[in-house]
């Protein structure tokens, strides 16, 4: 329902706004600002997302955890959206996405949110795999071998023609 109600109130908010700074500019500095904001916020999406780039190479490099990088990243991604998007109300939606502060708040937000909704699965990430309770390293299972119908690499079940 809230997705709903966000398709269909944010376009009835644009074209409220083209109206009102068109008739306060005009048509043709409204369609320029409109424009220039696209180009701005492309160079602006470009540069950020090549820097939340290199920082979430570094932190797998380094085998920190990657999800701060991650969420910027998605944050980023959203915004490079609205910037493309026409209109002033997605445009300052966009435009402020692009500062970390706001992405950093907004994630805080997120992440408190999931938080409270007891849904999350905690994991482990530490560096050591996982141990097994078995000192030898053996397990039991039951196992069914299968005759291939041809010797030839790349015959699997996955390559071979169907018939």
């Amino acid at each position: 329902m809230w997705l709903f109600l966000i398709f269909v109130a944010i376009p009835i908010v644009e074209i409220g706004l083209f109206i009102q700074v068109g008739g306060w500019l005009g048509l043709w500095p409204t369609l320029l600002i409109v424009v220039l904001t696209a180009f701005l916020g492309t160079n602006l999406l470009r540069r950020q997302g090549v820097a939340t780039l290199e920082k979430l190479q570094g932190s797998v490099s380094k085998g920190e955890n990657p999800m701060d990088p991650i969420a910027h990243g998605a944050m980023i991604l959203v915004s490079g959206v609205l910037l493309l998007t026409p209109g002033f109300f997605t445009d300052g939606i966009g435009f402020a996405l692009l500062f970390p502060p706001v992405r950093g708040a907004l994630i805080k937000w997120g992440a408190a949110r999931i938080l409270q909704s007891n849904t999350v699965v905690f994991t482990n990430m530490s560096q050591e795999p996982a141990r097994n309770d078995r000192q030898n390293g053996t397990f039991e299972g039951e196992y069914t071998v299968l005759d291939d119908e041809s010797d030839k690499p790349g015959d699997s079940g996955w390559t071979k023609p169907r018939e």
